[in-house]
């Protein structure tokens, strides 16, 4: 059993934490050898002070009125080990540069999923995946053509009821959960090569989705609502530019583990599920027009979560951070030092 309330408390503790006094929250939190992952550029780490110094210092330093704002939070089991998982946004004030990113001086908002592995009361695996794109497109630069879906800070679960820190029915939590695991065999199932709209309409996914479903894409992709907007917005230009590799279950399955490619995380709480992989899957670029790029032919591999509101008996939210900037770089596109330049720029006009 997680006391995902002592959880969620640490973590607020540490978004509101100073220098002087950040490192015993960490401290008292996690674990001394727990291990970070954490989107690009920040990426893999071992041990608190490590990532008290390239994670939480550097935050609070950008954003010294930083505070947590967490849409979800759920907690589960899954072979035999324990998570929580958030959703939401950190605000700030934007007072110092961070990751290279001038700062604006101006409040801006950080969105994030987050997993934590929970072993004795104290966090031992921490997988932060951090909209940074988001926060570069916020900040008024376009590295990027337009996202097919809209750009639009995530709203919450819309029952105002994410925050799941009690306990939840054991049925409904695996129901939910089922469910979920069902609407992803749907999509396995499916015949990539000879996705079309009017296939990916019609096949079984539709049976897991809410008429008023909304898809939460991370920067780069966008918001869509609706089947036919997710299929339009997101699924089909996904499938084109993306191809999952083909073979007998035997050869995906050891490509898969050759890649370390499957879920961590699959948990079901209450009316909320969430699944994630570090990396999900592998997949090969064979398609253009991927945030505007040309196909690669290159295979990657993709760090994502999927946090799923489940209301009358439907999927009818799923919020999708996907670490953009580390797909990027697979595809051999800095795209922070490429933007040195304006970042430069902005830098000249702040100091003039």
């Amino acid at each position: 059993m997680i006391d995902k309330k002592s959880i969620f408390n640490g973590l607020q503790d540490i978004a509101a934490a100073t220098d002087t006094d950040i490192a015993s929250r960490v401290d008292a939190l996690f674990a001394p050898d727990a291990k970070w992952r954490v989107a690009h550029p920040i990426n893999e780490m071992v041990g608190a002070q490590t990532a008290l110094e390239k994670v939480y210092l550097p935050l609070i330093r950008a954003f010294p009125d930083v505070e947590r704002r967490d849409l979800m939070f759920v907690g589960g089991s899954y072979e035999g080990r324990h998570y929580v998982g958030a959703m939401g946004h950190y605000c700030g004030t934007f007072e110092q540069d961070w990751l290279g990113i001038p700062a604006s001086g101006e409040p801006a908002y950080l969105r994030y999923g987050e997993v934590y592995q929970v072993e004795d009361g104290r966090v031992v695996q921490a997988n932060l995946l951090w909209d940074i794109l988001d926060l570069v497109y916020a900040l008024g630069y376009k590295p990027l053509p337009d996202s097919r879906g809209v750009e639009r800070m995530w709203a919450g679960p819309f029952t105002n009821q994410g925050l799941q820190l009690g306990t939840n029915d054991a049925a409904q939590s695996n129901a939910s959960l089922e469910q979920t695991l069902a609407m992803h065999q749907t999509l396995v199932a499916a015949d990539q090569l000879v996705s079309t709209r009017e296939s990916l309409l019609a096949m079984d996914q539709r049976l897991h989705w809410h008429p008023k479903m909304m898809w939460f894409g991370p920067a780069g992709i966008g918001t869509t609502r609706g089947l036919a907007g997710f299929v339009d917005h997101h699924q089909l230009p996904f499938r084109q530019a993306f191809q999952r590799p083909q073979g007998t279950p035997e050869e995906i399955k050891a490509l898969r583990d050759a890649h370390n490619a499957n879920h961590y995380v699959r948990i079901g709480d209450g009316a909320y599920s969430l699944t994630g992989g570090w990396p999900a899957f592998p997949c090969v670029h064979h398609g253009d027009g991927f945030l505007g790029q040309k196909a690669t032919h290159k295979l990657i591999t993709m760090r994502v979560m999927d946090f799923y509101h489940h209301h009358e008996g439907l999927i009818r939210e799923n919020w999708v951070p996907i670490d953009m900037l580390d797909v990027l770089m697979q595809l051999d596109i800095d795209l922070l030092s490429n933007l040195e330049p304006e970042f430069m720029k902005r830098r000249a006009g702040a100091v003039s």
